[in-house]
């Protein structure tokens, strides 16, 4: 192979392996106290949560739209 390719393979090489290594962190002890807050959950709020699923339901005039078997026609 030609020395220039061996370099520059070498090179681009180096380059991604720091951007691997530099995505690690690790977290310290107080900082776990942000990651444990609600805003961080994929769920949300359990409050907010029910009370928009209420108001889809509500304005589609359905019951158990929100991943229960069964439409609005009650033949479950």
């Amino acid at each position: 192979m030609n020395p220039i390719v061996i370099r520059s393979f070498s090179a681009i090489a180096g380059v991604i392996s720091l951007a691997v290594l530099s995505g690690c962190a690790t977290v310290q002890p107080w900082e776990k106290q942000n990651l444990a807050k609600p805003e961080m959950t994929f769920e949300g709020d359990r409050l907010d949560t029910g009370y928009i699923e209420h108001i889809y339901s509500s304005k589609e005039a359905s019951s158990g739209g929100a991943g229960v078997g069964g439409g609005g026609c009650g033949c479950n």
